[in-house]
């Protein structure tokens, strides 16, 4: 099946899709940006530059580190960074919805292969 991929851009050109919000919520499950970036099959300096470039996106940051105890500091989403990862997924299912109709209306027409995706 078809399916849609949903990119915000804002003004500044800062983006979040799918990859920045699977990130965020690894960073929400794992408490870590390195075990985060683990799970993924990510580099931690990849890591470490998404999240940098979401926290530079907006005034307020979305990721911010968890210091001390006995295993050492961590991360966590802010109450922001848990309100934009919660609204991206609200906007992704929305859109989903609006367009399964015709998703399933051009899939009707697509070839199992078609060869190269270029």
């Amino acid at each position: 099946m078809a399916r849609l991929k949903l990119t915000l851009t804002m003004d500044s050109g800062a983006r979040i899709g799918p990859g920045k919000a699977a990130l965020l919520g690894s960073v929400r499950s794992s408490g870590s940006i390195s075990a985060a970036a683990r799970a993924m099959g990510m580099d931690y300096k990849r890591a470490w530059l998404l999240v940098d470039s979401l926290n530079r996106a907006f005034d307020t940051p979305v990721v911010e580190r968890a210091t001390g105890g006995s295993g050492g500091g961590g991360a966590i989403l802010t109450p922001f960074g848990k309100d934009l990862l919660a609204r991206y997924r609200k906007l992704e299912a929305r859109a989903a919805k609006m367009a399964a109709a015709d998703l399933e209306a051009i899939e009707e027409h697509a070839v199992p292969d078609p060869g190269p995706k270029i």
